[in-house]
């Protein structure tokens, strides 16, 4: 696997701990927790979009992990 491949793997996989967490409610999806691995996966597979030039999942994880960015900040937990 390339650089890019183990990159956007190790993001997409912190997304649906995420997700996979909320879902089961193992996390609350307000929690700083729920909101960092959200944005730290989007912006794993964010970058690995753009090493790839993958225009149109780069447009959708960056806008990912801006919002989720701002959810982290305004995060209470």
């Amino acid at each position: 696997m390339s650089t890019s491949d183990w990159i956007g793997t190790v993001g997409v996989f912190l997304i649906l701990v995420a997700y996979f967490c909320s879902t089961f409610r193992w996390m609350s999806s307000q929690s700083r927790v729920f909101f960092a691995l959200n944005t730290i996966g989007a912006a794993m597979t964010c970058f690995a979009s753009y090493l790839i030039q993958y225009w149109p999942f780069f447009v959708l994880e960056g806008t990912w992990t801006i919002v989720s960015f701002i959810g982290w900040i305004k995060a209470k937990e």
